[in-house]
């Protein structure tokens, strides 16, 4: 009696579903976290899933393995779409071999790789994985190798944006690593090059995984996640609204979102958010939000380096990048963190075509041995670097202070600023008038009856001649000092203007950043 062709598919199609077997999608539930392809389900519009390779396994002269061989070989790769625009998409499935990497499981992850770029689609990878599956040996490496070119190939090329979902440890790290965005759930997920056991027995400390790459430590200590999550489900939600802000590739623009909010409209309240005393701290983000189209504002990287904010929003529809000084925390002074922070994101933008906007209140870089001998010249240069290479248009706010080499590093006129403007409330100058006014006249004040009323006047004569906008527009350095309710209807008119910036670099192979 023949097969009937069509159970068979459907016994075929049945048993890859079911993954790993029921057992294992119960234990992966226990632990508050959703199946490879339940996650599929959430993340993608619905229906629009299309699986490649479902039916690829491993080979049958594995060590150990010839008689365990499950369908789908522990990934789940396809194509899909999310609020219309297609993607790329593979998930791994911690209910097979626990989601461990091997020749046929890498091959899959890189055809669907190959396809992104050669179509043009944003690649997203949901890891959850135990790492290299030793019973292939070196031939785990090896499609590790074959996934991390491709990573760099896409590199600017296509959006890439990983989900830690689970473990990812060892090689496995430098994958997302090289992508655009990292998420991260709390409690479930973590990240570390050499594991607890190996720690111990090397430097003799002990460590849980949480503690070595756990959520929080990727936020807030090693700036390596962009996101935390609480969930499975938040994590999945949290990649659909960034996917909103970005372009499908290289070649396109963001898509424009029709928003109610007036174009013209202009809020009052930045009129009076810069407090008097030069000092005084105040929270950056209430100018970001009171800026952006309906106040939406989706900020990156927020656990890390926060004395500097950069984030995704929108300007009269248009998606930008915003780099902003957060006087709130140290000053908003540039630091290490902060410089490699920001950097990044440029980078990211510049590639991706999404116009950068940066709202500047610095009163420098910071000072110390910590700072010096970690790198701060070779690391701020990063920043600087990255705003002189970007070509697509750049508006940069004065809101208060603009000093010294940090004014330069931020998207200043001379590095091909396009709309620079100040607030009456800037101050752009080498240094502090404190600061300065002590260094030019300390002869004059060491000299005087009274130093500390010669200190205060030449202070004050400081501040009059440099502490304020209208010397830098005198020059040209800044284009024009604007009223701080009137920045809203200012920026997007600008961005308007520069919809069809055309500007390149000199030719070559590439440039030599500092790394």
């Amino acid at each position: 009696m023949s097969v009937d062709p069509f159970q068979k598919l459907r016994e075929k199609r049945q048993q890859a579903q079911l993954g790993g077997g029921e057992k294992r999608i119960e234990a992966q539930h226990a632990k508050g976290k959703l199946t490879a392809r339940e996650r599929i389900e959430l993340l993608l519009d619905q229906g629009s899933f299309e699986e490649i390779d479902p039916f690829r396994r491993h080979r049958s002269n594995n060590f150990g393995l010839e008689k365990d061989r499950p369908l789908g070989d522990g990934v789940v790769v396809g194509t899909g779409a999310i609020d219309g625009r297609a993607v790329a998409v593979f998930a791994q499935d911690f209910t097979v071999f626990g989601g461990s990497l091997a020749e046929e499981h890498a091959a899959k992850i890189c055809k669907v790789m190959d396809l992104a770029m050669t179509h043009g689609l944003p690649i997203i990878g949901l890891n959850d994985s135990g790492g290299a599956r030793i019973q292939e040996g070196v031939v785990s490496l090896a499609g590790y190798s074959e996934i991390f070119l491709r990573n760099t190939l896409a590199s600017g090329v296509v959006p890439q944006i990983s989900a830690i979902m689970g473990p990812c440890a060892g090689g496995a790290v430098y994958s997302p690593a090289l992508t655009d965005f990292i998420l991260m759930v709390e409690g479930s997920s973590y990240m570390h090059i050499t594991g607890p056991d190996v720690v111990k027995t090397v430097t003799h400390e002990e460590v849980t995984s949480e503690e070595l790459g756990g959520a929080e430590v990727h936020e807030t200590i090693s700036g390596t996640s962009h996101f935390t999550c609480e969930s499975d489900a938040e994590c999945l939600a949290r990649i659909r609204r960034l996917l909103s802000f970005l372009p499908q590739n290289n070649t396109e623009e963001a898509p424009r979102v029709e928003s109610e909010d007036p174009v013209e409209r202009r809020d009052e309240s930045l009129d009076t958010i810069i407090p008097e005393s030069p000092n005084q701290p105040y929270d950056i983000k209430k100018v970001i939000h009171a800026v952006v189209d309906d106040g939406d504002f989706m900020e990156i990287q927020q656990g890390f380096a926060a004395n500097i904010v950069i984030g995704l929003a929108r300007l009269g529809g248009r998606s930008i990048g915003i780099v902003a000084n957060q006087p709130a925390v140290l000053a908003g002074v540039l630091d290490i963190d902060a410089s490699e922070k920001a950097a990044r994101f440029v980078r990211f933008c510049d590639c991706f075509n999404i116009p950068i906007v940066t709202l500047e209140d610095v009163p420098g870089f910071l000072p110390g041995t910590k700072q010096e001998h970690g790198g701060i010249i070779r690391r701020g240069a990063k920043l600087l670097y990255a705003y002189c290479e970007a070509t697509v248009p750049k508006l940069t706010v004065v809101t208060r202070k603009a000093y010294g080499g940090a004014y330069c590093v931020l998207s200043s006129k001379p590095t091909r600023g396009d709309w620079n403007v100040a607030w009456p409330s800037a101050e752009i100058a080498v240094m502090g008038a404190e600061g300065a006014a002590k260094i030019i006249h300390r002869r004059a004040i060491a000299a005087a009856d009274d130093p500390a009323a010669e200190e205060a006047a030449r202070i004050e004569e400081y501040k009059e001649m440099f502490a304020n906008p209208y010397l830098a527009a005198e020059r040209g350095l800044i284009d024009d000092i604007i009223l701080p309710s009137e920045t809203r209807p200012r920026l997007i008119r600008a961005l308007d203007l520069l919809a069809n910036k055309r500007q390149a670099n000199p030719p070559k192979k590439h440039g030599s950043i500092p790394l």
